[in-house]
């Protein structure tokens, strides 16, 4: 990636305006449940800040309305989340870009943090031409960085307009260490990979995956199915899917890919199913394409996860986009557990393994593997675009090496 890096600009005395992707997970209560996506931007604020540079950091958090302040979106919590990590105040703006964030911005010492207040409530945001919103956000910093993988692929305002303005005024607009790692990840693994390449690809629909199984069919050795999109596929085939979430407007659109993707494409031969959504259901194991009324999968089987397991072990590059079952709740994380098992498996013995975010990297922090693979992405819906093969307009605006 010919991108300039954080590690290119000199911060020393300057103030620089970082993206991050601090949509972390909370509780009822406003607890932050998961901070990797604070603790993952940390190497890029820690950058800037020992150099003798100041940090404001600006992000969204949930969806709010973009109509103003709505506190059970307010990052109050990751601004306390992150002083924590740092071990230092950081300080939070009332506004975007606003008179308190360049009031607060002239007060911010060498080596000080400012949040700025959730980006998303304002209405600019989501549009990208207020020009008002953006020249705000322009004029607070020397410099913009780019740390936000997770929104690399929204051409929002904060990601795309405000490096922009930026760039008119002189200043550098650069990437990150996390997006650029997360982008290099990810290239890397598409246009030179190491053999053999395997896909495993889960989640709910068939509809959200189209384009990677397409993609993915015409680079890599096999494309493994899980989740509920297999009984999309199964339902192509003839199959019964019982009470089972399917996407019968896709059963024709299967069948081409099924057609298109012969041997490389894989499909599971059995599944766990249950007659209801607990794990107090009754459950049974049966061929794939027999789920019987009444029952619906949760899970692929046992000799699925056992076949999968065998392919993912022997594999030079892995990348895993969802998870094969409902990971969440006991026993129906078994085959999601086999295949983790086997992706840990394959980076033991000299394989890039790749987990491309969302329910993926839930689920491997969950059953323990984080720790075990090459790298998981914090960013889902970003990892499954350039897993399409597409490029990000948010990066191709930043400063060329």
């Amino acid at each position: 990636m010919a991108k300039k890096s954080v590690a290119s600009i000199d911060p020393q005395g300057k103030t620089i305006l970082v993206r991050v992707d601090f949509n972390v997970p909370q509780d009822d209560a406003g607890a932050i449940t998961d901070d990797r996506r604070i603790r993952m931007a940390l190497p890029t604020i820690k950058s800037i800040l020992d150099r003798g540079g100041r940090a404001i950091l600006m992000s969204h958090l949930g969806r709010p309305a973009g109509k103003g302040f709505e506190a059970e979106f307010s990052l109050a919590p990751v601004a306390k989340r992150l002083g924590e990590l740092l071990g230092k105040p950081v300080a939070l703006a009332s506004d975007t870009g606003g008179p308190d964030s360049h009031s607060k911005a002239k007060a911010l010492p060498a080596g000080g943090v400012l949040v700025l207040e959730n980006v998303r409530f304002n209405k600019g945001e989501k549009k990208g031409d207020d020009t008002a919103y953006v020249d705000g956000l322009a004029g607070l910093a020397d410099a913009y960085v780019n740390d936000a993988f997770g929104t690399c692929h929204r051409t929002e305002a904060s990601m795309h307009a405000v490096p922009v303005a930026m760039k008119t005024l002189g200043k550098a607009a650069v990437v990150g260490f996390l997006v650029e790692k997360e982008i290099q990840y990810l290239a890397d693994a598409i246009a030179t990979p190491k053999r053999p390449f395997v896909a495993i690809l889960g989640g709910k629909k068939v509809s959200d995956k189209i384009a990677v199984i397409t993609n993915l069919l015409s680079i890599c050795d096999h494309v493994l199915i899980g989740g509920a999109m297999a009984y999309t596929f199964s339902l192509a085939q003839g199959g019964k899917t019982g009470k089972s979430l399917v996407e019968k407007d896709k059963v024709d659109l299967a069948k081409e890919l099924i057609a298109t993707g012969g041997s490389k494409l894989v499909l599971p031969v059995d599944t766990h199913c249950a007659d209801d959504f607990s794990p107090a259901a009754n459950k049974l194991i049966v061929k794939a394409g027999e789920i019987p009324e009444g029952f619906e999968g949760l899970d692929i089987g046992p000799e699925t996860a056992k076949h999968y397991a065998e392919i993912v072990r022997s594999a030079g590059t892995v990348v895993w986009n969802g998870p094969m079952g409902v990971f969440e709740m006991p026993p129906f994380d078994a085959g999601t557990k086999a295949v983790a098992d086997a992706v840990a498996a394959a980076t033991a013995a000299g394989g890039i393994t790749i987990i491309g975010g969302g329910d993926s990297a839930a689920a491997v922090e969950q059953l323990g593997y984080a720790d075990r693979v090459s790298h998981v992405s914090t960013g889902g819906g970003a990892s499954l675009e350039m897993l399409e093969g597409k490029a990000f307009e948010t990066v191709a605006v930043l400063d060329e090496v």
